[in-house]
């Protein structure tokens, strides 16, 4: 969901088509695989590292616009919250010394925001969630004035009742009522990237699956939020929670969500060891869940998929940027399909990251 979206209403006929076109895509993406060479790009990582401001009394500062525009650098992007910031860092090959890389340019951009942020009395602070946030920083309000979080805002208050609950176990329980996709303001992570073979995705998706619990273990930093003790990564439900489906009646757009055994939260784990393939797993979220953003592509998947060129599948990669499973597939139309371990907590050091990502995929 890193496009930005223009658009601000849709009608049903752009749902229509948006749909017809994600069936479509997911054949189109199946013949893809099938070009020689397609996959066949140097393996590598690369990462997104999602980050709080703070303020000079350890409050969130709604500063993100100002200190990106101060810091100029293509690599740093608005998040979901004023008080949130992105930093998207440069692939790297696997071969040689790829986390020590990794590391080096996440300190030299953590010094420009920094340095950008302290102009504004702020800092940047890294941790899977900031204890010092209160109920009322993760209002509708606190919002990054962009398109697409508004619209994945919207889309989300037609498919469930608002505000929503959500329920956080732990030490000392908490049920916080949000009014707003806000709430996922108070999760940062760390996000590594992987390109994998076609030939290979399958076995590597299962890996990272297995990899998950153990190194997500060893890594969690989340206990606290709104002032209660909770899990060691309470960061993981509360998204879970703050992205999940509803039960809102059909319309507007929306059809009944997909029921029974085969059924998967939008924001989860998954349910089952996977064999069939990255293509089962684009066909799985066009089947299971319905479209958020209908932005139609002035580009038809199949005719660019007969060109023999690797086609932009413009729908499907907006719609599995929609489907936050915690493991997930990208598809690249530079040529490579890639796992986005979405897992790993941001932060506290960029040595810990970097440490966090070798036992994810070293």
């Amino acid at each position: 969901m890193g496009l930005e979206i223009g658009q601000e209403t849709f009608t049903e006929s752009d749902f229509s088509i948006f749909r017809g076109r994600l069936t479509d895509s997911v054949r189109a993406l199946k013949e893809t695989l099938n070009i020689p060479g397609f996959g066949e790009s140097e393996i590598s990582l690369g990462a997104e590292l999602e980050m709080f401001l703070m303020d000079a009394e350890g409050r969130p500062a709604a500063l993100n616009d100002r200190i990106r525009k101060d810091v100029s650098d293509h690599r740093i992007s608005l998040e979901v919250d004023q008080f949130n910031l992105e930093a998207n860092l440069t692939p790297v090959g696997l071969r040689g010394r790829p986390f020590s890389a990794m590391r080096s340019e996440t300190d030299a951009l953590l010094a420009t925001v920094g340095a950008a942020a302290r102009s504004h009395g702020a800092l940047p602070v890294l941790i899977g969630t900031l204890p010092t946030l209160t109920a009322s920083d993760l209002r509708r309000g606190a919002l990054t004035p962009r398109g697409r979080f508004h619209q994945i805002e919207r889309a989300l208050s037609r498919a469930r009742s608002t505000p929503y609950l959500l329920v956080l176990g732990g030490e000392e329980p908490l049920t916080l009522l949000a009014d707003s996709i806000a709430v996922q303001g108070a999760a940062c992570s760390w996000q590594v990237h992987l390109v994998v073979t076609p030939e290979e995705f399958t076995r590597t998706y299962n890996a990272a699956q297995l990899a998950t619990a153990p190194v997500l273990a060893a890594a969690g930093n989340s206990p606290l939020l709104l002032g209660r003790r909770l899990w060691q990564e309470t960061r993981i439900p509360l998204y879970e929670q703050g992205f999940g489906d509803g039960a809102g009646p059909p319309g507007a757009g929306r059809r009944p969500r997909a029921s029974g055994a085969g059924a998967c939260p939008r924001a989860s784990f998954g349910r089952r060891r996977l064999d069939g393939g990255v293509v089962r797993l684009f066909a799985d979220a066009v089947s299971e869940h319905d479209v958020l953003v209908p932005v139609l592509s002035p580009r038809e998947p199949v005719v660019l998929a007969a060109s023999g060129a690797a086609p932009v599948l413009d729908e499907l990669r907006l719609h599995q940027g929609t489907v936050w499973t915690w493991n997930r597939p990208v598809y690249d139309p530079g040529g490579h399909v890639r796992i986005e371990f979405r897992a790993l907590p941001s932060g506290p050091t960029s040595l810990d990251m970097a440490a966090n990502s070798a036992s994810s995929w070293g």
